[in-house]
């Protein structure tokens, strides 16, 4: 009986390349809802300020509850994934991010906020990894990183559409809950991603033989301490980028308002230029460092770069004045320096996926990878909880706001701590390859056939 089932399934056909990318295309719209509603209560943070009278250590704590919620999912792992499968999975957790939404938009309560930014985390960072799950089902080989690349592609322009949201939906920045409500409505186009890549795989599975996902790889605490030095500096690195740059794109359109004198959509138009910069630089440097290896150096060179960032903005002269029209968005004017800073802090983010994720691949042996990439993710969740509190905690000690523009200077040079513990960890990462304990990230380029 068994063998003739297998034999049914082998004998289908494999599904059209325009089905496997239907599915791509829908079950990516479930992640760009996902991090379009992550990233939609930045450009209300001085609202909140100024019509609910949060404060910074507030507005911070909706980012670290997030971040605390995702640390207890990846503590269960993939046990509902697995047993319940992706498309299940998928549907389920756009579900729980949709009432996330609305239920961080329908009260002025803190406590009702943060518990909509709670269940946020609980339910988008498995869907992240169930759409990931589900990805690696319908593609193989040399189409599974391209497909990969277009999902976070899209995925990220639902961080740009949360930026530009003040522009495209300005009448609705009146007030803090409107634009929340957007992000409630986007966030149902995520659970109708998620129905349509369920309609369409319950149909590939009678027509077509779409075989099946490996089981989700979970964290396993047991072996953590096999794990090598240049391991863990590669986490440490991650560490740092994560907790140094999202932190700051979590305050950033309030400090461009209120130290900068920017407008909302201008502030929010600024943010949006790290993702696509950093959108952008991936994969040049991605296959910049498959060519030539120096892993370690990028990652130094993506530190020395982060480094002086938040000072310049803090004590350099804004520069001139530039001006830029978009198709259906305006016209905004910005200072150069600040320009120039979200560009370079893109392009030192884009160390990540492009450097510091492929690079544990070369020093994790393949059965461990899950423990090794779950653990690193894990670390970087803790230090994402810590630094939007302590950020916020710290303007709110020097009085930071439009008054005071200066009480900002403080939380600058938090982050410029980080950043030299970047500039630290990349270097030991570097003394520790060049050594006899080193796994080759210097020298294994794509000619080795690695």
């Amino acid at each position: 009986m068994n063998d003739s089932i297998a034999d049914s399934i082998n004998s289908k056909a494999p599904p059209p390349t325009i089905y496997r990318w239907a599915i791509l295309i829908f079950v990516s719209l479930a992640m760009f809802g996902n991090y379009y509603v992550y990233d939609s209560v930045a450009p209300i943070f001085d609202l909140l300020s100024s019509q609910l009278n949060y404060t910074d250590q507030q507005l911070g704590l909706l980012y670290s509850v997030y971040s605390i919620a995702a640390i207890i999912v990846l503590l269960v792992g993939g046990v509902v994934i697995d047993k319940f499968g992706t498309k299940r999975s998928t549907l389920v957790f756009a579900i729980i991010c949709l009432f996330a939404g609305i239920l961080t938009a329908v009260s002025s309560e803190l406590y009702v906020m943060l518990a909509g930014r709670f269940l946020l985390g609980i339910g988008a960072e498995p869907l992240i990894v169930a759409v990931t799950t589900a990805l690696a089902k319908w593609f193989k080989g040399k189409e599974l990183s391209f497909a990969f690349g277009i999902n976070l592609l899209i995925a990220r322009l639902g961080s740009v559409s949360a930026d530009w949201s003040p522009s495209f939906a300005k009448p609705l920045y009146t007030n803090w809950q409107d634009p929340l409500w957007l992000a409630s409505f986007i966030a149902g186009i995520s659970v109708a991603g998620a129905i349509l890549y369920w309609v369409l795989e319950n149909r590939a599975g009678k027509k077509y033989n779409i075989g099946q996902a490996e089981e989700t790889e979970k964290l396993e605490l047991k072996s953590l301490y096999k794990f090598s030095k240049s391991y863990w500096y590669i986490v440490a690195l991650c560490v740092v980028f994560y907790a140094t740059v999202f932190p700051f794109r979590a305050f950033a359109i309030k400090y461009f308002i209120e130290a900068h004198g920017l407008s909302r959509d201008a502030g929010g138009m600024l943010n949006s230029v790290l993702p696509l910069a950093a959108g952008v630089a991936t994969p040049l440097f991605g296959l910049l460092v498959d060519k030539i290896g120096k892993r370690s150096m990028f990652m130094a060179f993506g530190s020395l770069i982060l480094l002086p960032l938040f000072l310049v903005v803090t004590y350099f002269p804004p520069g001139p004045n530039i001006s830029v029209t978009l198709p259906f968005l305006g016209s905004y004017t910005w200072p150069l320096t600040l320009v120039i800073v979200m560009l370079l802090l893109g392009v030192a983010f884009s160390m990540i996926p492009a450097v510091m994720w492929p690079s544990v691949a070369y020093i994790v042996e393949q059965k461990r990878l899950g423990s090794g990439y779950s653990l690193m993710t894990l670390c970087q969740q803790v230090g994402m909880a810590a630094i939007p509190w302590l950020i916020g905690f710290t303007n709110d000690a020097f009085s930071a706001g439009p008054d005071n523009p200066g009480g900002y200077t403080a939380g600058m040079w938090i982050f410029t701590g980080l950043a030299s513990l970047g500039l630290l960890f990349s270097f030991l990462l570097w003394k520790t390859e060049r050594g006899p304990g080193g796994h080759g990230l210097e020298t294994i380029t794509t000619k080795t056939g690695v």
